[in-house]
C-alpha cells in the first residue's frame, strides 16, 4: 500500500475498489493477467487495469452488473471483507470459522447475504475489527487506515 501522491498517505481518506484490487494484486506479486479486461469502466493502461483484471479472473473481486467494476467507487467494509476472504482462500490460508457470534453486533442485520460468510471470518480472525463495541458498519466506506490495519492482520497468516 502506497500513498496517494504529493507525499501523503491520507489515512482517513476513503479506500476505493481500484485501490483494493491493486493492493491484493501487489501482495500476490503483481502477476500478469491471463485474459483481457471485461469491464467497460476500466480503461486499458490505467494504474489499476491489470490488477482488476487479475483479481476478477481469480475470483477475488467481482464487478457490478452490466460489465461495470466501479474502480473509483468507495469500497464498503463488507466488500472489503469479501475481497480479503477471497484473497485468503486464493492464497490457501485457513478460512475455517469458529463459533464467534457476529449476530451479537447491533448492525448484524445490515450485512448483505453475499458478505455474511466473509464478514464472519474476517471478524473471527481479527482481520477486520468493529468500529465500536457493537457496530461492524458493513455498508460504511472503508478508510485507508482500516484497510491498512486489515492488510497487516491478514499478512500474519500462513499457508
Amino acid at each position: 500500500m502506497i500513498g496517494t501522491g504529493n507525499a501523503q498517505f491520507r489515512p482517513h481518506g476513503t479506500a476505493t475498489r481500484g485501490m483494493m484490487a491493486t493492493i491484493l494484486w501487489r501482495m500476490a506479486g503483481s502477476p500478469a493477467p491471463k485474459g483481457k479486461n471485461s469491464f467497460t469502466d476500466v480503461e486499458a493502461g490505467k494504474w489499476y487495469a491489470d490488477a482488476i483484471t487479475w483479481t476478477a479472473e481469480n475470483g477475488i473481486f467481482a464487478g457490478y452488473g452490466k460489465d461495470k467494476f466501479g474502480p473509483d467507487d468507495p469500497i464498503t467494509r463488507e466488500q472489503l471483507a469479501v475481497m480479503l476472504y477471497r484473497y485468503a482462500r486464493h492464497e490457501g490460508y485457513d478460512t475455517a470459522q469458529g463459533g464467534m457470534a457476529i449476530r451479537e453486533f447491533g448492525d448484524f442485520a445490515q450485512i448483505s447475504g453475499y458478505a455474511l460468510e466473509a464478514m464472519t471470518w474476517v471478524v473471527e480472525a481479527g482481520v477486520l475489527t468493529a468500529t465500536s463495541l457493537d457496530t461492524l458498519a458493513p455498508g460504511q466506506a472503508a478508510t485507508r487506515v482500516q484497510t491498512a490495519q486489515a492488510l497487516l492482520a491478514l499478512s500474519q497468516f500462513t499457508k
